[in-house]
Parts: C-alpha cells; structure tokens; sequence
C-alpha cells in the first residue's frame, strides 16, 4: 500500500500516450502509480515498489511483458502479485497463453479505461481482503491494517512495506 493506504500499482506500458491516461486515471481513482515503459524496467521496479498489482502489456522493448509475468510467477516473492495483461492480441490462443503463464487477467486493446480500473480492484479484493475494523495486537504492539500504523507502547512505529508485511504476517 503507498501512502494513505493506497494500493500500489505498476504500470508497465510502452506506448507513452496510452500510459499516460492510464496512469491519470488510476490516480484519479486512489491508486498511487510507478510507471515502466519496457520489461527490463518493470523486473527492476517490482523489487524497489513492491506493488500490490500490476497492469502489464505484452509487446514491448528488451523483456516482453509474457516473459515478465512468467518470471514474476515464478518467484515465490512475487507469484501472488496479481497480474492483467494488455495486449492487442486478441485470437483465443494468445488470450490462453497469457493467462496460462500467469496472467490473472487479459484485457484486449482497445479497452476500457473503467472497467480496467473495475478489473484492477476486483483482483485486489481477492489478494486483499477487507481489514476494516481489524486491529492486530500482541503484548505492547497493535498493528492496524487499515491505516498502516503500528504502535508500540501507543507511540507510532516507523516501518517500511516489507517491515510491515512481516510484522502482519507474524502477528
């Protein structure tokens, strides 16, 4: 989650013109955005944001977006980030092959910007779900999920995402 507790999305592209309304509007939706604009990039990214889905296009420069999705699900850190692949591949075999490799979603191009949007919080629910109202404490230490806080003693911590993730996890 980024700041405020807005999910985390990486935004792989290569078309500036179609990244840059698609970023602009999952923005405008909460999300908190990293773009990349070809596969090299994005493997890069996904171990500096830690992003909690990720909108991948196949066909792009240097690392096709089917090969980082394979990659992505086969490492065991990162095989339950939550993938939809763009493509303008639309035969039955390519849509099949996306989603064989990993992808958890295919969305055909030309799409729409809503229900891209729509399918992106459908598959955060599923990875995430609702933690309103849930507080997590142990001894001295509550953790809320919902605002990203943790508190020792009723003094705010300061813990990155993967401190935060571990600490839940263990809790």
């Amino acid at each position: 989650m980024g700041k405020g507790g807005q999910p985390r999305v990486l935004l792989v592209e290569d078309e500036p013109a179609q990244r840059t309304v698609l970023a602009y509007n999952l923005e405008a939706e909460g999300f908190a955005v990293t773009q990349a604009d070809n596969g090299e990039d994005a493997m890069v990214l996904v171990d500096e944001e830690e992003p909690d889905i990720i909108i991948l296009d196949w066909m792009m420069p240097k690392v096709s977006g089917i090969e980082v999705c394979r990659r992505l699900k086969m490492r065991p850190e990162t095989r339950s980030i939550p993938i939809i692949m763009l493509s303008a591949r639309a035969e039955e075999v390519d849509r099949i092959r996306g989603l064989e490799t990993g992808a958890d979603d295919y969305v055909i191009k030309p799409y729409s910007v809503l229900e891209l949007m729509a399918r992106a919080r459908a598959q955060l629910r599923r990875v995430r779900p609702s933690t309103a109202g849930v507080v997590l404490e142990h001894e001295d230490i509550r953790l809320d999920p919902e605002s990203h806080r943790v508190y020792r003693a009723d003094k705010v911590l300061k813990l990155g995402p993967t401190e935060f993730k571990l600490l839940v996890t263990l809790m």
